[in-house]
């Protein structure tokens, strides 16, 4: 695997990673009922446990603490694709977050409104920010070579030939990000490639600069 982006150096991840769990440590003693001054060691365990379930929160929102951006190398180019051991990783981490909140439901006396409210956002941030598009786009990739391009996105899927292709036409957003790109092929006839419907987005930049330097002939200008 080619490492296009790395994980945080380890001490910057430790720091990071420690105030996000101090913060929601203190922060989370509105879940219980007991007021500050009654605080048991309990309930301070349970505090202990409402933060490391953020620190989990945060392990699969935020890649870069615990995964390296990679690239796969092919005979002649590059396959992107959204890793699956990496995916299963994120999951299994996962899990353990409701397994904190049941747990904390099942043995303290909470304070309902302020527990379903952590609860949710611990709950469903990750599956709404990382976990939901990555098991949706389980099976897709790019594969971009000096003889062919080949790609999956959910239904549509194909490999096609450089020279069945005559031109590439890129598209990008307002921002100038490339985030789908066209194949005119010999017949006229026209497949798009939709980038943003696939789980490549960390890729884009990488995609976008292996076109520009191995498909210039074909690129519309």
């Amino acid at each position: 695997m080619k490492v296009i982006r790395h994980t945080y150096p380890k001490e910057i991840s430790i720091g990071l990673l420690l105030l996000i769990f101090g913060v929601s440590f203190f922060l989370s003693s509105q879940i219980f009922r007991a007021q500050v001054h009654e605080l048991e060691l309990k309930t301070f365990i349970g505090m202990l446990l409402v933060g490391a379930a953020v620190v989990i929160m945060a392990l699969v929102l935020w890649e870069e603490f615990l995964f390296p951006l990679r690239i796969k190398p092919v005979e002649g180019g590059f396959n992107f694709r959204n890793h699956r051991n990496k995916l299963r990783k994120q999951l299994l981490i996962y899990l353990a977050i409701p397994a904190i909140f049941v747990f904390i439901y099942l043995e303290y006396e909470i304070n309902a409104v302020r527990y379903f409210i952590w609860a949710g956002v611990c709950i469903v941030f990750p599956i709404v920010g990382k976990l939901f598009s990555g098991i949706k786009n389980y099976n897709d990739f790019l594969t971009l070579t000096t003889t062919f391009i080949e790609y999956r996105n959910n239904e549509k899927r194909g490999k096609i030939g450089l020279n069945d292709i005559q031109r590439i036409n890129l598209v990008k957003d307002e921002g100038g990000i490339l985030h789908k790109f066209g194949l005119v092929l010999s017949d006229n006839s026209e497949v798009m490639i939709d980038l943003d419907e696939m789980e490549v987005e960390a890729f884009y930049e990488s995609i976008d600069s292996y076109i520009n330097e191995n498909y210039k002939g074909l690129l519309k200008r």
